[in-house]
């Protein structure tokens, strides 16, 4: 009887093996909307810029927008990169011109959309505005904003106003509860060749998630065929274990970055209930992942200590990198992600996860290196770290990350 259990049982474990096998060895999803880039040459590089939904929500200005660009300009974070000045939900009007086109509120925006392109773009800026990519914004189907003016069916129309008004970036918001695959993909392709038929170069980002039970669709799915970004997650919450949730969503995720199409991890909440270690991590964790870096923050109260975390050169130069791929987890470890840069180079980020200093290790073999030679450069301290016995170790502080470029 224990003989024929024992075989029954290494039958099961062979079995279970092979199951796992296939599960490993599976074929990620189709990309959406062909293999090819939605919009080739708007983003060699993941995007950089602000977004007006966190410091302002629905009571976003004008007079707001522009002091953010000017901000953008004095802190020397537009000369670092950060170039695209996003309006989120709540610029526009409750109702639609009588020939059925977009119009901002003329209260909050009393010189209308085509003059604020103007200003961000005579101070070195890009455009960007927010739609509803199903048949209402966001804030609209919550019951939050008057109206129904999303976009669905009449996207060429929408695309063709933007475009005129010089916009340069839209984010365009799924926001239904409708979470049936095929709509959406009719939806968000209608903008993507909205988008192409204005012959205007603009940053497609899309959110297919918002509303939408289950797994994110954008977690599910490939979409960099139709989308220059799509965000992967829900919103980010301004708290250390909401980055830590969606980087660890982003790493099933990693292959499908490239120039043009990018996994959108969401805003920046620099500044917004992070401490400084923390701070830290995110924008390591977005740099490894060549994430659009999208600050969610307003810039005129930015201490120097933030400014000097979004603008670390360092740091930009990696999310910058011309060998666009994401980083990922090294060996399923959630703490160590390692991401091939230029030609030959290697970034490792190590982080803390923890509530207490620790020591963060990482073998050598593990990232495809070997010699006790190999020093790692923290881009945060300046501070080098090597290689003993095959093993690299750091000591991090509680939440923070070292962000190392080897060398």
């Amino acid at each position: 009887m224990r003989r024929r259990a024992f075989r029954r049982i290494r039958a099961l474990t062979a079995l279970l093996s092979a199951l796992v096998v296939v599960a490993c060895v599976a074929e990620p999803p189709a990309r959406v909307g062909g293999s090819g880039v939605a919009l080739a040459g708007v983003a060699p590089t993941p995007p950089l810029g602000w977004n007006s939904w966190q410091p302002y929500g629905c009571g976003v200005t004008e007079a707001q927008v522009k002091a953010q660009a000017d901000a953008l300009v004095s802190t020397g974070l537009r000369d670092a990169g950060y170039r695209y000045v996003v309006v989120d939900d709540c610029w526009n009007a409750s109702t639609r011109t009588k020939d059925g086109a977009l119009q901002s509120d003329s209260t909050r925006f009393p010189d209308g959309m085509s003059s604020l392109g103007e200003y961000l773009h005579q101070r070195g800026l890009k455009f960007g505005l927010y739609v509803g990519a199903s048949d209402k914004t966001c804030t609209q189907y919550q019951g939050q904003y008057p109206g129904a003016t999303g976009s669905r069916g009449v996207e060429q129309r929408d695309a063709a106003t933007l475009a005129w008004w010089g916009v340069d970036y839209i984010k365009a918001d799924w926001c239904s509860s409708n979470g049936d695959h095929d709509d959406q993909v009719a939806a968000f392709t209608a903008w993507r060749d909205a988008v192409r038929a204005t012959g205007r170069p603009m940053v497609l980002s899309i959110n297919p998630n918002s509303g939408v039970s289950g797994m994110p669709p954008g977690q599910r799915f490939d979409w960099g065929g139709v989308a220059t970004m799509t965000r992967i997650t829900n919103d980010i919450a301004a708290s250390f274990a909401s980055v830590l949730g969606i980087a660890d969503v982003v790493g099933l995720v990693t292959p499908r970055t490239r120039a043009d199409a990018f996994n959108d991890p969401d805003m920046l909440v620099v500044g917004q209930g992070l401490s400084a270690a923390q701070a830290r991590t995110q924008m390591s964790l977005w740099a490894m992942m060549a994430a659009p870096l999208m600050i969610g923050t307003d810039l005129t109260r930015l201490s120097d200590a933030g400014l000097g975390v979004v603008g670390n050169q360092a740091m930009l130069a990696i999310d910058q990198n011309s060998r666009v791929v994401s980083g990922a987890p090294v060996a399923g470890d959630p703490q160590v992600w390692s991401r091939a840069i230029g030609p030959k180079g290697l970034a490792v980020s190590m982080t803390n996860r923890t509530s207490r200093n620790a020591t963060v290790t990482v073998s050598l073999a593990s990232l495809g290196l070997s010699g006790d030679g190999v020093v790692g450069v923290d881009v945060w301290t300046s501070k080098r770290y090597q290689a003993h016995d095959g093993v690299l170790s750091v000591q991090v502080a509680a939440g923070d990350t070292a962000l190392l470029e080897i060398v």
